[in-house]
């Protein structure tokens, strides 16, 4: 009998630990989930976002979300971990910004075909001006108006070219076949040639993190490329965001992980705020850290965290404490 108990205990304690086991081992993999995956919500408000020190773009308002690389999460030290999708937003480049941009990154490879550019505006068109390379390095000038293509890409209409400061018959004329063809490879990403049009991928023409979303207008206001998104027919109502810690100007994260320098945010729920609303919020996610050392943070009652960070046009000017 006592031997027969003994089994029955013991089988009971090989089924009771087995179940345990597999409670801890969900569990444990719920925590591995929660830790990693759910989406990261973002609102932006008048913020001028330095996406490299040259390249800035000034967000009106965006609403959307941190979209990381698969099995990853956002890391604000790591532009490539995450690209931004966007809900709705209002976004402008200044010709500055885009003439930095067509230099620095679009077309910065050694064999690129185009050099040396500049950006401006007359009326409503876009003029950009630069060197052939594949010419001999002969100066170029072409006008253009904005348009969306059915697909959401930037078409950029050529309505007048000229070379060596004379009238070209069209850009594929001054261009010759095969630096069109060089276009529409990977040597120039996010561009491409469409007879006399050039065609360009709003989301690849700046650098990272990427932009993505359902482009609803483009166009020029006030000297600066105006870009407007909105959610596409019959998508799904997303939420908008506004500030919980009574900011004016601010980047607001809420849900999902996202780290910065050592900190992992789980159920992530910060603020980032402007501490002088009196102007655009300056704000470089390259020199984030330096930004956050300048400042001073405050914790919610709900455990969120509301930071107070100068503009990085303003630390950058200032001289820095001695060691």
């Amino acid at each position: 009998m006592k031997r027969i108990i003994f089994c029955i205990l013991t089988l009971l304690g090989i089924i009771l630990g087995t179940r345990l086991y597999r409670v801890a081992e969900v569990s444990a993999g719920q925590a591995s989930t929660s830790e990693s995956g759910g989406t990261v919500r973002l609102a932006m408000k008048n913020v001028e976002y330095h996406l490299t020190d040259q390249i800035v773009v000034h967000v009106g308002t965006l609403n959307g979300r941190l979209k990381p690389k698969p099995g990853g999460i956002p890391v604000f030290d790591d532009k490539q971990s995450f690209s931004i999708d966007v809900d709705s937003g209002s976004v402008r480049l200044s010709m500055t910004a885009l003439t930095n941009d067509l230099n620095d990154y679009v077309f910065a490879k050694p064999d690129a075909p185009l050099k040396k550019l500049t950006a401006s505006t007359k009326g409503n068109q876009l003029i950009v001006k630069g060197l052939l390379v594949s010419k001999g390095g002969i100066p170029f000038e072409t006008d253009g108006t904005l348009s969306i293509t059915p697909e959401g890409m930037i078409r950029v209409h050529t309505e007048k070219v000229k070379a060596l400061h004379l009238p070209v018959k069209g850009l594929m004329d001054m261009l010759g076949l095969d630096t069109a063809t060089m276009l529409n490879t990977k040597k120039v990403e996010g561009v491409s040639v469409d007879k006399d049009d050039l065609i360009l991928d709003p989301g690849k023409i700046l650098p990272p993190p990427e932009l993505s979303g359902h482009l609803a207008s483009v166009g020029i206001e006030n000297n600066e490329i105006a870009l407007v998104f909105k959610p596409a027919e019959g998508s799904a109502k997303q939420e908008f965001l506004t500030s919980t810690c009574g900011g004016r100007n601010y980047l607001l994260f809420k849900g999902g992980s996202i780290r910065f320098g050592k900190l992992t945010m789980s159920d992530a729920d910060l603020e980032l705020i402007d501490s002088d609303p009196a102007d655009s919020f300056d704000f470089s996610i390259d020199h984030y850290q330096d930004q956050l050392v300048a400042g001073y943070s405050k914790m919610t009652r709900k455990g969120g965290l509301c930071v107070h960070i100068p503009d990085f046009d303003k630390i950058k000017q200032s001289p820095k404490p001695k060691q």
